[in-house]
């Protein structure tokens, strides 16, 4: 199939080259030249305006918009539904919020344009590993991107199959699932973030707890002299909490045991404000959830050893930029 991408950051490029490696086309647009170039070079088709892009796309139309959550995003939609024509399908992969998919999809369904929100985890190993998609829309727009979602998706790989599966939908084994009408995509990956901040905050605290063991304020014969990185690497073998997040947290630790590269200030990216707003709207109790935001809030003002853990993970799988400034 072919598509467009608008938006070649961390994300969109990789999706655009997996995309690519998977027999598919692809028509590209970035702010930055040197993007599309290097793309252009591996394969896509470079453009130098949304409007060309659009040109060079065959009908029906696919464009997906890899951009922040937001005014830029926001923009972006307006000026696609202007170019594109009834049957086109317009795709945002970013961390949109739900609500603002439902009232884009209502929108540009008066001009017949299609609207998929897909909320995508993967980070920078998703053209390695693949991408976990959360996706919502109209089931015909979405049976008919199948192809691409099965390209980016990673399959069943290794995992083992869940027992007592029989009649459920076979594309969640592959890791990519309609999950409803238009917002229930992003919906779902708003809660996914969520309690990705539970999670790590959970690990970063366990960390803590256990570097602290040797204070001085403890009696002596109580003191224990831990070693981080090897906990880290004998939990992920067998332990019933090991996982992804535990496997970059054992890989940060075995290259810095002090982590003294990341100052520990950790910005959050939204999703888990709009996670503890719905579950106020639903009078949903979030304990974990909600105490886990607000330490991401403190540690803006002084910073723990367990918050170096989150900043390292979060650099781990997204690539975001935390390191301790000079």
């Amino acid at each position: 199939m072919q598509l467009g991408m608008i938006g070649l950051g961390r994300m969109g490029g990789n999706i655009v080259r997996r995309l690519l490696g998977h027999g598919h086309q692809a028509v590209v647009y970035d702010l930055a030249p040197a993007a599309v170039t290097a793309l252009t070079e591996e394969g896509a088709t470079g453009s130098g305006s949304v409007a060309e892009m659009v040109r060079k796309l065959d009908k029906p139309r696919i464009v997906w918009s890899m951009l922040p959550a937001g005014e830029i995003t926001e923009k972006q939609i307006t000026e696609l539904g202007g170019l594109l024509e009834a049957g086109d399908i317009v795709i945002d992969g970013g961390n949109t919020f739900y609500k603002d998919d439902i009232r884009r999809a209502a929108a540009l369904a008066e001009k017949g344009i299609r609207y998929v929100d897909v909320g995508t985890s993967g980070g920078v190993w998703g053209l390695e590993r693949g991408y976990c998609m959360m996706i919502g829309g109209e089931k015909e727009a979405v049976d008919y991107l199948d192809p691409i979602f099965q390209a980016l998706a990673p399959g069943k790989g290794s995992i083992p199959a869940t027992e007592g599966r029989d009649g459920l939908d076979p594309r969640a084994e592959l890791g990519y699932l309609h999950t409803g009408p238009c917002g229930s995509g992003h919906f779902v990956k708003m809660v996914h973030n969520g309690i990705e901040y539970g999670l790590m905050q959970a690990y970063a605290e366990g960390f803590d707890i256990l570097r602290h063991k040797n204070s001085a304020d403890l009696p002596e014969n109580e003191r224990f002299d831990l070693n981080m990185a090897d906990i880290a690497e004998v939990w992920r073998r067998g332990s019933v909490i090991s996982s992804w997040l535990l496997d970059l947290t054992a890989s940060a630790l075995a290259r810095e045991p002090d982590l003294s590269g990341f100052d520990g200030k950790v910005d959050d990216s939204g999703e888990g404000r709009w996670t503890i707003n719905a579950a106020i709207e639903e009078a949903v109790s979030v304990n974990v959830l909600s105490a886990a935001l607000f330490a991401r809030f403190r540690s803006r003002q002084d910073n723990t050893f367990g918050e170096k853990m989150l900043s390292a993970m979060r650099y781990g799988f997204g690539g975001h930029v935390e390191k301790k400034e000079e």
